[in-house]
């Protein structure tokens, strides 16, 4: 079973994830298959394959460890239409591997898959769409004045979304500037 979502939620392992694992084992043990392995790539896109456990996956294959591969969805085994259109007609089939997304009614052993590269299209655009939205909202705030990154600089502290001195790290810096206007630290 293989397992990936774009976002961590914080914890250990994020919350769908673990939904996707009881969602798949419950299929396979329905099915009376036994799961050969798990590969979870959690805080990875979809839009590219640089995945560990992605191609940990691959390696798998490759070794003729596993015969049948599945996901939830098309979008989880990725986002990027034509490498899922790659892997779903071409890599999985040409090493035996049987491919199934759960959801989307996607079986490489059933001829009713026609809709599949409508869906990794729609998959595909809705990355895309969703890159230029958070792009927008991050340029709207920087341009509002308010931080847009996670961290503060040291001397500062984050406050209600904007940059503001940290009163105990300022009279650090204060002591930097006042000895380096000393002369201190040149060579």
């Amino acid at each position: 079973i293989y397992m990936r979502l774009s976002k961590d939620d914080g914890n250990e392992e994020s919350q769908s994830i673990q939904s996707q694992r009881e969602i798949l084992s419950a299929y396979v043990e329905k099915q009376g298959w036994t799961i050969v392995d798990e590969y979870a790539d959690d805080g990875y896109s979809g839009t590219n394959f640089e995945r560990p456990n992605f191609k940990r996956l691959i390696e798998d294959i490759e070794l003729g460890r596993i015969d049948l591969v599945i996901t939830k969805d098309l979008s989880r085994l990725g986002r990027n239409y034509i490498q899922v259109g790659y892997y779903t007609e071409e890599y999985f089939p040409e090493k035996n591997v049987r491919y199934i997304a759960l959801n989307d009614n996607f079986d490489s052993q059933k001829p009713e898959n026609d809709i599949a590269p409508f869906k990794n299209i729609l998959n595909d655009m809705y990355a895309k769409d969703v890159s230029r939205k958070v792009k927008s909202a991050k340029h709207q705030r920087a341009r509002d004045g308010l931080v847009i990154s996670g961290q503060a600089p040291y001397g500062y502290i984050i406050k209600e979304h904007k940059f503001v001195v940290d009163p105990n790290a300022a009279k650090v810096v204060q002591l930097i500037f006042a000895l380096a206007g000393e002369g201190m630290g040149e060579v």
